[in-house]
């Protein structure tokens, strides 16, 4: 496969990229003439960058609608007030199968060009997806929630996983003591990656291979979020959307919270979701480069942008193609022509008012499975029962 005239993210010759046996073999200038294939498809005004890696999702949890309603001074209120003033809706979704709840939060993260995603909490048991589900870690969800947390900690048989935990997610004395008491025990010295880090400082942040950054969760729980712009002396920055329950499920609205704060450069920003993860996570993607796995995003360049403008103006609905692993996952129907020899089989279509998107997977069929559960559950898409090939 050859994507032909694309703006690579950073430049401004286009170039063809070609694909083989899952892998970006070669990039070349627009203008070169390449190899035949047996599928290129060529774009116009397109901008091409790596597929978005999202370091903190709770896959299960993405059919909440945002549940809050005030400020608060650390996670741990949070979680007992919404127990005690949203049991009904709680109640609503947790009635939907989980394997069902799972699958979305994948859908969730495709449709905004995500190709990898880091699931927190229990492992999924997803497999064949459109999108890597990262779940190579040790998951402790606090020093407050978790059971026995010392111990999990220092389990020496899972010496070689990273610790992947929330911390420091508050305003308060606790939240800031909490981060010392995870490093105070941490007698196995392993690594460490936080999740939120609100009320961190940098000597302790150099205790951590990486802190996640989720600014919208902590905007609406804590109406602060984490110092990044200090952080990032110490350590690597991920960025990650968390669930619904506490953030927007369109990525693109919270990276512009996050690049309104002006906490870290636009360069530094775009590196949280894609550099920085590939090198806590060990991931062998995350740039446009020979040998690299293709999970490569092309997005309509939006009229007047260019370079990281463009790039933080995106929405879903701009996004043309998803390839993972140089497989595609998500196209625009306005590629359709281009795609008249492509077996669509096992692909589904999902609407944005009037822009169609073809999807990797059964995606009418999981929305209506999930309504039988919760009538009244909302989705960012609409769907047709019917594919036309």
């Amino acid at each position: 496969m050859v994507l032909q005239n694309v703006d690579i993210l950073g430049t401004e010759t286009p170039v063809n990229i070609r694909v083989c046996n899952g892998k970006i073999a070669d990039i070349n200038p627009a203008s070169a003439n390449g190899k035949i294939v047996h599928l290129s498809i060529s774009f116009n005004n397109a901008i091409a960058f790596p597929g978005l890696i999202n370091s903190h999702d709770h896959l299960d949890f993405n059919l909440f609608p945002a549940l809050g309603g005030k400020v608060f001074s650390n996670y741990t209120e949070w979680g007992k007030h919404i127990h005690e003033a949203y049991k009904d809706e709680i109640a609503a979704i947790t009635k939907i199968p989980a394997a069902l709840r799972f699958q979305w939060g994948v859908y969730k993260n495709l449709l905004c060009g995500v190709t990898t995603v880091v699931n927190h909490g229990e492992k999924s048991g997803l497999t064949n997806m459109p999108i890597t589900v990262f779940e190579e870690t040790h998951c402790l969800h606090s020093v407050q929630f978790e059971k026995q947390w010392k111990v999990k900690l220092n389990n020496p048989a899972k010496k070689s996983l990273p610790v992947n935990i929330h911390v420091g997610e508050g305003t308060d004395a606790q939240s800031s003591k909490e981060i010392d008491k995870l490093i105070k025990f941490n007698i196995l010295k392993r690594k460490l990656i936080g999740v939120h880090g609100v009320a961190m400082l940098g000597e302790q942040a150099q205790h951590f291979e990486a802190i996640v950054w989720c600014p919208e969760t902590n905007f609406f729980l804590l109406n602060k979020t984490a110092p990044v712009n200090v952080l990032s002396n110490h350590t690597e920055i991920l960025f990650g959307t968390d669930s619904t329950l506490t953030g927007n499920w369109n990525i693109w609205e919270q990276l512009r919270l996050a690049r309104d704060t002006g906490m870290l450069s636009d360069e530094g920003l775009f590196a949280t979701l894609n550099h920085n993860p590939t090198t806590v996570w060990k991931l062998n993607c995350g740039d446009i480069a020979t040998g690299k796995d293709a999970d490569l995003v092309v997005a309509k360049k939006p009229t007047g942008k260019n370079s990281y403008n463009a790039f933080f103006a995106l929405n879903p609905v701009e996004i043309l193609l998803v390839t993972h692993k140089g497989e595609i996952s998500l196209f625009d129907e306005e590629l359709l022509p281009q795609l008249h020899d492509m077996d669509l089989t096992g692909f589904s279509r999902v609407f944005f008012t009037d822009c169609c998107k073809y999807v990797k997977g059964d995606v009418p069929a999981l929305i209506k499975q999930i309504r039988i559960h919760q009538p009244n559950t909302k989705f960012p898409v609409t769907i047709n029962e019917t594919i036309e090939v």
